[in-house]
């Protein structure tokens, strides 16, 4: 245990000055090029043709293996495990013992016995704390995403997803003939470049396509064969910037606050955590401010996870998710912000004083955890937590989470931009100020060929 951690820091202060006062900016995507030709085609690739993403650096892996390392899993994720093992993937989800989330990963179960978490690192610290603490035999080796590595960029695994309409196009002509049959979020093993690829059915925003991944050896010769083979069908490579916005059209809130700074059952956890952890150093900004930070934890339900779920096994913060289950407060919706005043906002570029938070395109976050305010009638009715453009719908759109009375498509409520004065101070965020924003709730996810399919898997 280091002399400082993030309890040490806590006991000097509040979590939520520790966190808004953060230098931090937005969670980062490095190495990839923001852009390869310009990101609002790269943008119309993932609905019209094909795109490729490179996922291979800003996300961390871990590997978890031996005897208990499903049983680890399981005693922490709300998700069933029933059948799940090699060649199958989930979306793994992890609580507090209140029933907050902590955060989610994907799950990937490699061979017997050997599973890899790929994510944001929160749920990585809180499966390793769990696995050296718990008397589990189960070890877990990390691969840092590049952000967090000093020196020369060494990952263990290259990441590439290969999504659009012309996906499958594209995977027949790289692999020479038909795609093998594979059930979403299920694994095969391809042949690419004489490359041995494992292969997992994915989809985004309603499209088709497979993650593929392998040792970082083989990345670039996978990678080029890919595009070579893409070219007739339109693939266009997905840069940074067009990559972080692509949830706006899929629904997928990836920036949850991990609920781990206030539970007295988590303290030893806190003390295990380095002063220099994702969850000390990240940033929480935006118009929503309370400085209770247990007013800033979200539920499983409040993030649209109900259905997944599943006490069909014990897991820390069941308890408390059996009763949460019997009435979700809130639900998950899109925002559709009003393009007049949108504009009217940043109009104000050009005054010389008051002028609105800039927008960055196509991603406007500007902290680790943003959240924003939701108002109705002049009270706050929920919160959104991403923000962007998507020029394949030609709006601005956020993620948020509302009242359940007010979350029904259509209805008018105002989003609040810019960060509360008075709330933290940092570098990465120009001195501005609030501005308010009509907005129409609308259905998540926003665009209607993924709302279909995510009805139909």
């Amino acid at each position: 245990m280091s002399q400082q951690n993030l309890e040490t820091l806590l006991q000097k202060t509040s979590p939520v000055k520790l966190l808004r006062n953060s230098p931090i900016g937005p969670y980062v995507y490095p190495v990839v090029a923001p852009e390869y030709t310009n990101w609002r085609d790269e943008q119309r690739a993932w609905q019209k043709t094909c795109v490729l993403f490179n996922q291979s650096y800003h996300m961390t892996d871990m590997y978890v293996e031996g005897p208990d390392a499903l049983k680890l899993l399981s005693d922490l994720g709300i998700n069933t495990f029933k059948n799940f093992g090699p060649n199958k993937a989930k979306q793994f989800i992890a609580c507090s013992p209140e029933g907050y989330v902590i955060g989610d990963v994907i799950l990937f179960g490699l061979e017997p016995n050997v599973f890899n978490l790929v994510g944001r690192p929160s749920i990585h610290n809180w499966v390793q704390y769990n696995a050296e603490t718990g008397g589990y035999n189960a070890k877990c080796t990390r691969d840092e995403r590049a952000a967090a590595q000093k020196g020369p960029v060494v990952r263990k695994t290259y990441r590439y997803q290969v999504q659009g309409p012309n996906a499958l196009k594209v995977m027949e002509k790289v692999l020479g003939g038909s795609v093998p049959e594979v059930k979403f979020f299920q694994m095969a093993v391809f042949t690419i470049a004489g490359k041995s690829v494992r292969a997992l059915r994915h989809g985004m925003v309603g499209q088709p396509g497979f993650e593929l991944f392998g040792p970082a050896a083989d990345g670039e010769a996978v990678k080029d064969a890919i595009v070579e083979a893409g070219q007739e069908f339109g693939l266009r490579l997905s840069g940074a910037r067009a990559y972080s916005s692509n949830t706006l059209e899929s629904g997928w809130i990836p920036s949850p606050l991990p609920a781990i700074y206030t539970s007295p059952k988590m303290k030893a956890y806190r003390e295990w955590l380095p002063e220099n952890c994702y969850e000390a150093i990240g940033s929480l900004g935006g118009s929503f401010y309370s400085e209770n930070i247990e007013d800033y934890y979200l539920t499983p339900y409040d993030l649209g996870y109900g259905p997944t779920v599943k006490f069909d096994h014990d897991f820390v913060g069941r308890e408390a998710l059996e009763t949460i289950s019997k009435n979700p407060k809130r639900t998950k919706v899109t925002l559709a912000l009003d393009s007049a005043d949108v504009m009217k906002a940043m109009g104000t570029m050009f005054d010389k004083g008051n002028r609105a938070k800039f927008f960055e395109f196509p991603s406007a976050v500007y902290s680790t955890w943003p959240y924003d305010k939701v108002m109705k009638n002049g009270k706050t009715i929920g919160i959104s937590t991403w923000v962007g453009y998507s020029s394949n719908e030609g709006r601005m759109l956020t993620l948020a989470i509302l009242d359940n009375e007010q979350a029904q498509p259509g209805n008018k409520v105002t989003f609040v931009w810019g960060q509360q004065p008075g709330t933290g101070e940092r570098p990465t965020v120009e001195s501005h100020v609030q501005v308010e924003i009509g907005a129409t709730v609308a259905p998540v996810p926003y665009v209607e060929v993924a709302r279909e399919a995510y009805r139909t898997t």
